[in-house]
């Protein structure tokens, strides 16, 4: 069955900087889009970054361009979230999923503060 498993989250200073990651399995990685959500308490849940199945495309929220960059690896099958110069704002639950689909990973916090 398709297993995603995010890991990397947790507190960081504003300004600093975590890297996420997505460990997939169960399915055929390489052939599939995949995406980087968030979703921030009493708010909705938001597209942060996706990446092509190849990996040559990616797109990202306003929000976070310029600071995030989304990458994947389809031979380790991982995909990865660097995220950079990080603010009070990015604070929220950070989610992978295969792009399009119900499938999704229970999710890692990740809380900016001070």
């Amino acid at each position: 069955q398709v297993q995603l498993v995010e890991s990397g989250g947790g507190l960081v200073q504003p300004g600093g900087s975590l890297r996420l990651s997505c460990a997939a399995s169960g399915f055929t990685f390489s052939s599939y889009a995949m995406s980087w959500y968030r979703r921030a308490p009493g708010k909705e849940r938001e597209l942060v970054a996706a990446i092509a199945s190849a990996g040559g495309v990616t797109n990202y929220a306003d929000s976070v361009k310029g600071r995030f960059t989304i990458s994947r690896d389809n031979v380790k099958n991982t995909m990865y979230l660097q995220m950079n110069s990080l603010k009070p704002e990015d604070t929220a639950v950070y989610y992978c999923g295969v792009t399009g689909t119900h499938y999704w990973g229970q999710g890692t916090q990740v809380t900016v503060s001070t």
